[in-house]
């Protein structure tokens, strides 16, 4: 059956301003980490990523080695985009990443030209496109000058491959450094993807402070704490979830009663706002309007269609915030 976008797709979601530049992303944006993959079922991630654009979001993000397997997310985005989206390719904003392993060798990880270009090289041809709208390092090198990875995201712009440079997870004295690099060379550094949540709140002590001072605009992801802050968890650890799973990066033992003790606390006044514990968490990161957008992870349609539902009501009282403060410092649970 052949995919037509819904012609209400732009009627009730909220769009933002990229820092000081002129790309606008939607509030919510959908990120393919996980449930893309080869493993996974094809209809339903084309189901969620034709029903994601109906409601208007229009970022789509990736990375070389989402799957699994590695490389198995940006082909099935890229089926999808084929057969159902290519129509709308100029309405989308796709992003992808390198940093992380994604073959042996030297070469197949890191901050070098070697490894963003040829990375890259094989995203592009993975989803069957000319350039990405936002090609990002996927996390600090310490062993590579930070003028060659600059280097080569500056190359990879004026190479036509990505119209966007972004960095993700570094700290606020690299962040300031690479921006800094970037300006000099004429491609200014666009956006900052960092985790951040109520349970992760790393960003506060300096780096989007430094993000509003550079005009760089900011993509918050695990908002939602892989499920943590929804109801998932509120009685414990779903034999079907991805704690009980075989998860590399959300393990049982993360799971501990007294982060238990927090969620249902959270879950209580999300409740009294109208909203799911998921709804009030991604309003939570966009409260100051300060972020860009916040990045969300689906495993079928009803989630993202529950999610979205947050922005309409993205306004905190003093009291609530105050609330939310007091129920999570009785330990910390997460650090930068």
């Amino acid at each position: 059956m052949v995919y037509v976008a819904a012609e209400n797709r732009y009627e009730n979601m909220k769009y933002n301003r990229t820092g000081r530049t002129g790309l606008k992303l939607p509030a919510i944006s959908l990120g393919l980490w996980h449930n893309f993959g080869g493993i996974n079922s094809y209809e339903n991630s084309r189901e969620m990523l034709t029903r994601s654009f109906d409601l208007g979001i229009t970022h789509f993000d990736l990375a070389n080695n989402y799957g699994p397997p590695a490389g198995s997310a940006e082909e099935t985005f890229g089926q999808v985009l084929k057969h159902d989206l290519a129509a709308y390719r100029d309405e989308m904003i796709i992003s992808t990443k390198a940093g992380y392993y994604m073959w042996p060798g030297p070469y197949g990880e890191w901050g070098s030209r070697k490894n963003l270009v040829a990375s890259l090289d094989q995203s592009l041809k993975r989803m069957g496109l000319e350039y990405v709208d936002i090609f990002y390092s996927h996390r600090f090198d310490p062993e590579t000058p930070l003028e060659e990875t600059m280097m080569a995201l500056d190359h990879i712009v004026r190479s036509g491959k990505a119209l966007y440079v972004g960095i993700s997870s570094y700290n606020a004295e690299q962040t300031r450094e690479a921006a800094r690099i970037l300006k000099e060379l004429g491609t200014p550094l666009t956006i900052h993807q960092p985790r951040y949540s109520m349970l992760d709140r790393w960003i506060e002590n300096g780096l989007q402070d430094t993000l509003d001072d550079l005009g760089a605009g900011s993509i918050a992801f695990c908002p939602l704490e892989q499920g943590v802050l929804t109801s998932k968890y509120l009685n414990g650890v779903p034999e079907d979830s991805r704690a009980a799973g075989s998860s590399v990066f959300l393990k049982q033992d993360q799971i501990k009663p007294e982060t238990i003790r927090k969620v249902r606390a959270l879950n209580q006044l999300a409740a009294a706002r109208g909203q799911s514990l998921a709804q009030m968490s991604l309003a939570w990161v966009l409260r100051h309007g300060r972020l860009t957008s916040a990045l969300i992870g689906a495993s079928r349609v009803s989630q993202i269609e529950e999610n979205i539902v947050a922005l309409n009501n993205l306004e905190f009282s003093a009291e609530e915030l105050q609330r939310i403060d007091t129920i999570l410092k009785s330990s910390a649970e997460h650090s930068e």
